[in-house]
């Protein structure tokens, strides 16, 4: 007679038989949780790649479908659409600071009136620049004057040859210059601008990075001589607003239109980007509309319609500033309003323009 199997016999055999099937499945999920930099084989993880970006994008444009879908329910039914989806940046989620300045800071407004670029602001004095460089010079050095010139209007150009900074700051405040600009140079290259605000001051120090001249951008445009248009963005704290009040006293504060240029100080995380462009306006053809099933006589007629673009002229740089000083250039008895430390980079979210 067969011996009879017991209870425990057969749930072992069991057991023994679903094991292989939680491995596969094991295995499977494991493969579609691995990233594709886990894979060795150079065809495998491109093809898996493609396909996660191929995902991602099909999801992406579901999201939107769905968004669109509830917004256009939402108009129907004359309720209010779901909010926007504001994505979080650097910017949007910057640490807390006090010196950002408010529509209503009167002090603000007060210290603006008698500040040292009020006279050339409210327009009682022409701004006058005069430009020079360091002692050692090198052949890119003047191509960025060059280009520096053709930017900023009523600028002059002196070789700095022996003299001492302090000595061109007295010879620039007995001439009625209005500010200094020095251009400092490093294994010829340009690497720094020293900002100087006549009679009484401040003196900015920038360093100047990722400078790209007129002739080095593609299909650069040849500026005007008139008077550009200023543009200034992001410069939100009582620092940054200072800043920004400088930099605008180098220009005329009545701009000329006609010559559609436009100058941009761009402040983005502390970097200061600056950008010179024109405006072009060009005139397009376009065919008309015409409804279903009717004919107009001026249907083959093409339509003219006016384009505005930008071009831009050069020179392109960035500029971060490193310490902001009172009064004219004194490296010795001089008194810093804000100098950059390195102990001041705790983090990615603390900016200070």
């Amino acid at each position: 007679m067969g011996r009879k199997r017991s209870n425990n016999e057969d749930g072992e055999r069991e057991n023994e038989e679903e094991k292989p099937i939680k491995k596969m499945k094991e295995n499977n999920e494991g493969r579609e949780s691995m990233r594709p930099s886990m894979i060795k084989n150079k065809e495998k993880r491109s093809a898996v790649h493609a396909k996660l970006k191929h995902q991602k994008k099909l999801d992406k444009r579901k999201k939107a479908k769905a968004r669109e879908a509830a917004e256009k329910k939402a108009l129907e039914l004359g309720e209010e659409p779901p909010p926007k989806m504001v994505p979080r940046t650097i910017e949007n989620t910057r640490e807390l600071d006090e010196t950002i300045c408010r529509p209503d800071d009167e002090e603000l407004f007060a210290g603006n009136d008698v500040d040292e670029f009020s006279a050339i602001l409210r327009k009682e004095r022409d701004p006058k620049i005069l430009i020079t460089t360091s002692r050692y010079n090198s052949t890119r050095g003047p191509a960025f004057i060059s280009d520096l010139i053709s930017v900023i209007p009523n600028a002059h150009y002196y070789k700095r040859g022996t003299y001492d900074l302090k000595k061109i700051v007295q010879y620039a405040n007995e001439k009625e210059f209005s500010s200094i600009i020095v251009v400092h140079t490093n294994r010829r290259e340009p690497d720094a601008l020293l900002i100087i605000g006549l009679p009484d001051g401040p003196t900015a120090h920038f360093k100047l990075s990722k400078l790209m001249l007129r002739k080095d951008i593609k299909n650069h445009g040849k500026p005007t001589s008139h008077k550009p248009e200023l543009v200034l963005t992001n410069f939100t704290t009582r620092l940054g607003h200072r800043v920004g009040r400088m930099i605008q006293s180098l220009f005329p504060q009545d701009p000329e239109f006609r010559g559609r240029r436009v100058v941009t100080f761009h402040n983005q995380r502390d970097f200061i980007f600056f950008r010179h462009h024109r405006y072009i306006f060009e005139t397009k053809e376009g065919k008309q509309t015409e409804s279903k099933g009717k004919k107009s006589k001026d249907a083959k007629n093409p339509q003219e319609r006016t384009i505005a673009r930008l071009q831009e002229c050069g020179p392109r740089f960035t500029l971060k500033l490193i310490s902001l000083q009172h009064g004219t250039f004194d490296t010795q008895g001089g008194e810093y309003e804000w100098v950059h430390k390195p102990e001041m980079d705790t983090s990615r979210r603390r900016f200070f323009l």
